[in-house]
């Protein structure tokens, strides 16, 4: 089995690598092309079972060897594994044989970026330095932001009509994301979906209602689109493509769900199995939209749906939305539980409980591998419970129970963006690496 090594187009070279494939042309179906190989781990040095292989709108997953084939027109190969990074293989590279394309393993550890935030120099500069000084090696940035502003120039005509386009703070967005690739960065495109203000507010039509027939607004004067309208939600699944297209390495949707407020009214019946189907069909949807992308999928959800069996009155039910998505990411903040989980009622004095418990009971409801959990993690100061400031412990604790769960990785939330090493294990430089020679 011929192997190929070749970074991919618009991917980090710390964790993609290549491999060309071979291909055939088949009769009455233009250029199309046929392909067979096999998913390595180069660390391990063994097969990648259920890695995802994907050509034009095909998918499919390596077998038990780490073999696949498969068919189809297009100019490219994608392929993908949980816990590993993704790369994207040119037909042309291929000569003969059967390559063995070699993914190595891959754990994000990651901040969060604002809207504002990856558009502002000095924001932007302060979070890349303290990644190439700790541990961190990724960043979740704002697309489409809480206030339903697009990040990026869009071609989506509604994002023009109802303003999402009245502050671009990333005006050129393939560079940007090029430019933090070269810097060996994996990005998760963060897009806040049915809590949209913008949309919601220009087109009243799209909007969650009160009883009286007026628009809807939370505790925040934020105004919700109705996630029954599909207009609302090919409007987000376009603005994921975009990204996709952008080349980030993972779309993650934040808000995915009807709000959790009595008295609403939606355009359809408001019942959970109606709430369920919907937000379900949503992530469906979105992932057949995303298959000639070959980038992760992933939604934030509340920590207490890993707990709950029902859908926790907002359409988020663990089992549902585990079967669209490649990496769910519970948000674990201590803060958040405010009822604590059983035998733990002050979360916040048992952060490192709350996230592992609420891990293994997700894990074990779902049947999931834990590589397919990727936790939000507290880093800003209670507000709930005693307002103790989340500093070094409190983060390095609540790591260290994500890290034994087994989850692919971390994701750290602040929402000023206000990070610093507190709890961050620092990079070795090179005196350090050669012991000074």
């Amino acid at each position: 089995m011929k192997t190929f090594l070749r970074a991919r187009r618009r991917g980090p070279r710390r964790f993609l690598a290549a491999a060309g494939l071979a291909f055939a042309l088949s009769p009455g179906f233009g250029f199309a092309g046929v392909c067979r190989g096999r998913v390595m781990d180069p660390v391990a040095k063994r097969p990648i079972a259920g890695a995802l292989v994907t050509m034009g709108n095909t998918v499919v997953q390596t077998d038990g060897n780490g073999n696949f084939q498969i068919s189809g027109p297009g100019d490219w190969v994608g392929v993908r594994a949980y816990g590993h990074g993704r790369t994207e293989i040119p037909l042309s590279a291929c000569t003969s044989g059967e390559p063995a394309v070699q993914l190595a393993p891959f754990r994000p550890k990651a901040l969060y970026l604002s809207f504002y935030s990856i558009g502002t120099p000095a924001l932007r500069k302060k979070a890349l330095q303290l990644i190439h000084k700790t541990e961190l090696n990724a960043l979740v940035i704002d697309m489409k932001g809480d206030r339903g502003l697009v990040a990026f120039h869009s071609a989506i005509p509604l994002a023009t009509k109802v303003g999402a386009q009245r502050v671009i703070t990333v005006p050129n967005l393939q560079a940007r994301v090029a430019k933090l690739h070269q810097q060996g960065l994996y990005l998760i495109a963060r897009i806040v979906t049915f809590k949209d203000d913008q949309l919601a507010s220009a087109r009243p039509d799209l909007a969650v209602k009160t009883e009286s027939g007026k628009t809807w607004r939370d505790s925040e004067n934020m105004a919700w689109t109705d996630p029954f309208k599909k207009e609302v939600r090919d409007y987000n699944i376009g603005i994921a493509v975009e990204a996709a297209q952008a080349g980030f390495d993972e779309i993650q949707f934040d808000y995915v769900r009807f709000p959790d407020n009595k008295g609403v009214v939606f355009s359809q019946p408001d019942t959970e199995d109606a709430r369920v189907n919907t937000i379900s069909e949503f992530l469906d949807e979105a992932r057949k939209k995303l298959t000639p992308y070959n980038v992760f999928l992933s939604a934030d959800i509340f920590g207490y749906v890993c707990w709950n069996r029902n859908d926790t009155g907002i359409g988020q039910k663990l089992e549902r939305v585990a079967q669209k998505l490649d990496y769910i990411s519970p948000m674990l903040y201590p803060s958040t539980f405010k009822f604590g989980i059983p035998g733990y009622r002050n979360p916040v004095a048992n952060p490192f409980e709350i996230i592992h418990l609420t891990l293994e009971k997700a894990q074990e409801r779902t049947g999931l591998s834990p590589v397919r959990f990727r936790p939000w993690l507290q880093a800003f100061r209670d507000y709930a419970f005693d307002r103790r400031q989340f500093g070094a412990e409190q983060i390095r604790v609540q790591i260290r129970a994500a890290e034994s769960f087994g989850s692919d990785g971390w994701m750290l939330w602040n929402p000023r963006n206000i990070y610093t090493t507190a709890g961050l294990k620092l990079r070795r430089t090179q005196d350090e690496a050669t012991g000074g020679k």
